[in-house]
């Protein structure tokens, strides 16, 4: 049972934006902190942006000033605003919760930064 799945991503050229969505279930909404992990190719998986239940927000260095997490409790749903995107930021971005479990791995959604 798919209880995350993220979209939004797409082809971009650098400096410019993107927004992706992660709709959960209400119960994982509800009760956990929650994050935004990339997979960049031949790169391990790592955690960009992170919110926690309370709304506290926290960003890998890469991306401060850059990213922006947020959830919306209506809609269960997790955002990423990227803005000022840059080739590097070219992965496979993924929600889950933080810390990531494994059963809640989706198909995750390719973000391509062109220089």
């Amino acid at each position: 049972q798919v209880q995350l799945v993220e979209s939004g991503g797409g082809l971009v050229q650098a400096g410019g934006s993107l927004t992706l969505s992660c709709a959960t279930s209400g119960s994982i909404f509800r009760f956990s902190d929650m994050g935004w992990y990339r997979q960049a190719p031949g790169k391990q998986r790592e955690l960009v942006a992170a919110i926690t239940r309370g709304g506290t927000t926290n960003y890998a260095d890469s991306v401060k000033g850059r990213f922006t997490i947020s959830g919306d409790g209506a809609k269960s749903t997790v955002y990423l605003q990227m803005n000022s995107l840059e080739p590097e930021d070219t992965a496979v971005y993924y929600c889950n919760t933080n810390p990531a479990q494994l059963r809640f791995w989706g198909q995750g959604t390719q973000v391509t930064v062109s220089s």
